[in-house]
């Protein structure tokens, strides 16, 4: 919590507020409205079927593919007392569900709302964050481990005063914990519980400003007598009977703050987001790629469970160029899965750690031209870094940077 808390205070930011994915289209009243957008792309990586965050692991004997990233189809309605919300998801693997949620409020009492159904976890900013909006491609690595595909089911009450702290928001919800997935895998259920403040006009309308904090609490369910827990130099095996139907604990801690501002050399933006906590995962094996070790769980995990302190944050620096409809882009983010080892004991004989511990960094760069007010062109490239450990497979840098052009429609 300190790290959170040293996190707000030292760092200067700068950025974009947020399209909220937990809302419909508009506030107004209206009857059906149908939205959404379309991401085509272009993606060529460095080798062969590496495992990537730019959209999804690349086939085994290929570096080069052309993809429906994102094909959102939104339908919201919006009357007096409630909003409905529905959203798929259609591309080259099929059509999935992404929103199903009802927003209910009372005219007497608009500060309170509530949700239920399929919605974003509220925690923190990035996650929330429509992709049809957002300028960098995809979120930072360290939030799609920990929350992929970021819906869940649950219910959720909502407070946004309108007068003197109009300011203000929060959100606290009650999920399954187990993703978009109806499939809960225990009888646990988990708490994400969201504080933020915008202040989105400053200084003549010239600035924006924003921050808050997240929390995460929840457990993972063990199927197997043993787990292991991290002491001194690698992870020791704890083995009794009763740990079978154990829950474990999955606990995190956000800090999330923004700033943008108009000046003559054009709009700046940055945006950063810092995460802590305790993630239960599974170890790297032939059949685990490494970086999806820490990956939460959208079923009931077979292998032993590995208990990870974790960390990660990102930055968002973006500028449009004058009043041109160019914008640039530069991002780095870091997820280190287990802070408490160090990636040259990574594979060490006897410390049962594994490729699930490395830490990675990616430097992106890139430009969007907004061709006109939906159509937007994105030129981008990740490069993606690991230190040597001994683990087999990852005693150098793996050669995983990806290079994307995407073409987006949004209506």
């Amino acid at each position: 919590m300190k790290k959170i808390i040293a996190y707000l205070i030292t760092l200067t930011p700068f950025t974009l507020f947020a399209q909220n994915n937990n809302a419909p289209s508009s506030k107004d009243i209206h009857d059906i409205k149908i939205t959404g957008y379309l991401q085509t792309q272009y993606q060529k990586a460095q080798s062969n079927g590496i495992v990537s965050f730019s959209g999804g692991d690349f086939s085994q004997n290929s570096d080069s593919r052309f993809m429906i990233r994102r094909g959102r189809l939104k339908i919201d309605r919006v009357d007096e007392y409630s909003n409905i919300v529905f959203q798929l998801d259609a591309t080259q693997n099929g059509v999935n569900l992404m929103d199903a949620f009802i927003q209910l409020h009372l005219p007497k009492v608009e500060s309170f709302l509530l949700t239920g159904g399929l919605f974003n976890r509220p925690f923190g900013y990035s996650i929330i964050y429509s992709s049809g909006y957002r300028d960098f491609p995809e979120r930072a690595r360290v939030f799609q481990t920990l929350m992929p595909r970021e819906r869940d089911l649950g219910a959720m009450i909502s407070y946004k005063p309108h007068q003197v702290l109009k300011y203000l928001s929060a959100d606290l919800a009650v999920i399954n914990g187990s993703g978009l997935t109806a499939r809960d895998y225990d009888s646990k259920k988990d708490i994400v519980a969201n504080l933020a403040f915008d202040f989105d006009s400053l200084a003549n309308k010239t600035m924006s400003l924003g921050f808050g904090a997240s929390y995460y609490g929840g457990t993972v369910r063990s199927n197997t007598d043993t787990y292991f827990t991290f002491k001194d130099h690698g992870f020791v095996a704890l083995t009794n009977s009763q740990n079978v139907g154990k829950n474990l604990k999955r606990e995190y801690y956000g800090a999330n703050l923004q700033f943008q501002f108009a000046n003559p050399l054009g709009k700046t933006s940055f945006k950063t987001e810092y995460v802590e906590g305790t993630q239960p995962g599974i170890a790297a094996s032939t059949t685990v790629n490494g970086p999806t070790a820490s990956t939460s769980f959208n079923s009931q995990p077979a292998s032993n469970l590995y208990l990870r302190k974790f960390n990660g944050y990102y930055f968002w620096f973006t500028h449009q160029i004058a009043k041109t409809n160019l914008t640039a882009l530069l991002a780095y983010d870091v997820y280190d899965p287990n802070t408490e080892v160090k990636e040259a004991e990574i594979g060490k004989a006897g410390n049962n750690t594994t490729a699930g511990d490395i830490k990675y960094a990616t430097l992106g760069y890139g430009l969007t031209y907004a061709i006109n007010g939906r159509i937007k062109l994105t030129l981008y490239n990740e490069h993606v870094k690991n230190n040597p450990t001994q683990a087999n497979g990852y005693q150098e840098d793996l050669k995983d940077d990806v290079f994307t052009a995407r073409l987006q429609y949004r209506w």
